[in-house]
């Protein structure tokens, strides 16, 4: 399978004026930072547990990392999200000692659109070391209908939350999550500098997102790591996902809509194996650098659901109907891994096959209220 080369500098290429000047400039920047003395007071002089912020904790995919750090670390753990905090059919760490909980974790629903001054409050009040951003509109289709929402979040709101971060001298590791489909419909395996070519609204948030990050990393010398991991699933994931919804559907007796007949090629990934790989990064991963989290091989739609049905002992022709397909929507996209894979050590370890089975258990324990939760997605600006 072709695959995208990265860019590479001659070694003996001189550097141009404007390089030498952008240099001593990031220099500059740093010392300022490393000079700057904060008017608050740091609570972590005298404790030496380090401090970790999940922006986005109550999502899908944040839950889980709060739940990774709290059974693999020593942190001290802040969540910041915009709704209230969840019950344990969503949030995985609440399966811990309520008086474990009490000494590491905290939460706050707080929403970057409307509550920043809040946010960058705590923030400065806690002075945390790390920081990882889960929080976005991250849903595709629905972006056509309000481009201006999804922009507000994903890119406006986060250039206050940088803007005021860039002079915080406790920050030392910001890891951004962003998405694959910054790249668009893509041939062959994607290597991380390839170009960003979105498709939808969504994506060119997400784009415009990364491009204001790199700005910042090029100027300030802002502590960045960035994320792009493919099509995660697991228990406790949003119920209007593929996944889940194929279960739910099935056990009320309903066919599911395969868009395009399901033939879009997705990577499919345990939330598991992605919580690991973005607690390798922000451990390990190289300031500045961009890590793929990737599956070792694609999978359409339409054989996803395929082994969901077999596992509940159906068939995909009894299960499915075939609706038209959504605008924007890529025909596939594989990106390749091998450098969080060789860097970091990092593998997948869970089989779709083993993730979709615990997907069925979750919903089959949790039913009762599962059944009686809004099944669709619904858009919250």
């Amino acid at each position: 399978m072709p695959r995208l080369q990265r860019s590479t500098t001659h070694p003996d290429q001189k550097l141009t004026t404007r390089e030498i000047t952008t240099n001593g400039e990031i220099l500059a920047n740093r010392q300022r930072r490393t000079a700057k003395t904060s008017p608050v007071v740091d609570e972590t002089a005298s404790n030496p547990q380090r401090a970790t912020v999940v922006l986005g904790a109550n999502s899908f995919s944040g839950q889980d990392f709060v739940d990774l750090l709290i059974t693999t670390t020593n942190d001290r753990v802040f969540g910041i999200s915009r709704s209230q905090q969840r019950d344990a059919t969503f949030s995985s760490y609440l399966r811990h000692d309520p008086d474990v909980l009490a000494q590491r974790f905290e939460y706050h629903a707080l929403d970057m659109n409307h509550d920043m001054p809040a946010i960058l409050a705590l923030l400065d009040r806690w002075r945390p070391q790390r920081i990882i951003n889960f929080a976005a509109q991250s849903e595709v289709a629905p972006s056509w209908d309000h481009p201006e929402h999804w922009y507000q979040t994903n890119t406006v709101a986060l250039s206050q939350l940088v803007n005021h971060l860039r002079d915080c001298d406790y920050l030392q590791r910001y890891v951004h999550i962003s998405s694959p489909e910054v790249y668009g419909s893509c041939v062959g395996e994607v290597l991380e500098d390839a170009p960003a070519n979105p498709s939808t609204p969504y994506a060119a948030s997400k784009a415009a997102a990364d491009m204001l990050l790199a700005v910042f990393r090029k100027q300030y010398d802002f502590p960045l790591l960035t994320i792009r991991a493919t099509n995660v699933y697991g228990a406790r994931q949003q119920l209007f996902k593929i996944i889940p919804r194929t279960v739910i559907y099935r056990r009320l007796g309903r066919k599911i809509p395969l868009h395009g007949g399901g033939h879009a090629v997705k990577s499919y990934i345990h939330i598991r194996d992605v919580s690991r790989g973005e607690l390798a990064v922000l451990d390990h991963g190289t300031v500045g650098e961009t890590y793929h989290i990737s599956p070792d091989q694609g999978v359409a739609v339409r054989d996803v659901v395929g082994t969901i049905c077999s596992t509940l002992g159906e068939t995909l022709a009894d299960a499915t109907t075939r609706v038209g397909e959504r605008p924007g929507q890529d025909a596939a996209y594989v990106i390749d891994s091998t450098k969080i894979r060789e860097e970091l050590g990092w593998q997948p370890t869970i089989p779709l096959a083993t993730g979709i089975s615990e997907v069925v258990a979750w919903i089959d324990e949790r039913w009762r209220s599962i059944s009686e939760l809004p099944h669709e997605y619904l858009h919250v600006p």
